[in-house]
């Protein structure tokens, strides 16, 4: 987490442009189903291990110091860091009325937090004038940081479609914060993040949006990794 915190302040300070994928096990799987998704998590400035297991494989293959970047916390993180630093924030996405629901709790718990803005999007692709639209509604605001709450896979393409379009320099992708830091879903317990279980926690709060998701690319995922733990078949992630 520190060094994802620590990278996306030297990111900004610099006045680079680039996106974050905080990406879990429906993410990779999302990833080698579809080559060009693939590509999109292979180009962002980070792409962090937003679940255990992700974080378990990359201790089987070496990576000791790997930990979990979660997304609800690193947004927090990035907040109490823009209270020294003066970050502005612009919210886009969730369902209407989520956006500003996020900033104002935000603001109450960070009472010096800059937010620039929030935009809610239609549930399908932007048109022309909507485009328009934003990327005027960005360049007035000025945020540093602009938080991508639209889930896994449609937040990375958002990002990777616009990040030369919209003048801010360093989008995140983090979807259910959105909703949890609005007040709109609880999160779970610690127990079940340090285990491993999230997902049961999730599923059984949203069991007909994120059935397949779990039930479906979990099982993927285990046979996946086992093929390759066991030097059956590899993965280029080029590929």
């Amino acid at each position: 987490m520190q060094d994802a915190v620590s990278l996306s302040d030297s990111h900004i300070r610099d006045g680079r442009r680039g996106y974050i994928s905080v990406t879990g096990v429906h993410g990779v799987m999302e990833g080698q189903a579809d080559a060009k998704f693939r590509a999109i998590l292979n180009k962002s400035f980070i792409t962090a291990p937003d679940g255990m297991p992700t974080v378990w494989v990359g201790h089987a293959q070496g990576h000791s110091s790997m930990a979990r970047v979660y997304g609800p916390d690193f947004m927090l993180r990035m907040c109490q860091l823009s209270l020294q630093r003066g970050y502005r924030h612009f919210f886009y996405g969730g369902k209407p009325g989520v956006a500003d629901l996020l900033a104002q709790n935000l603001s109450r718990r960070y009472p010096a937090l800059q937010v620039a803005g929030t935009y809610t999007p239609p549930f399908r692709a932007l048109n022309a004038r909507e485009e328009d639209d934003l990327s005027a509604m960005v360049a007035d605001a000025k945020p540093h940081i602009l938080w991508v709450g639209l889930s896994t896979p449609k937040q990375e393409r958002f990002m990777a479609r616009y990040v030369n379009r919209l003048n801010v320099s360093l989008m995140v992708g983090v979807g259910a914060a959105f909703d949890i830091h609005a007040g709109l879903i609880t999160d779970a317990p610690c127990w079940m993040k340090r285990s491993g279980l999230q997902w049961l926690h999730r599923l059984a709060h949203e069991p007909r949006r994120l059935g397949r998701r779990y039930l479906v690319n979990n099982p993927k995922f285990l046979w996946n990794i086992g093929l390759q733990m066991c030097g059956i078949r590899q993965f280029d992630r080029e590929a």
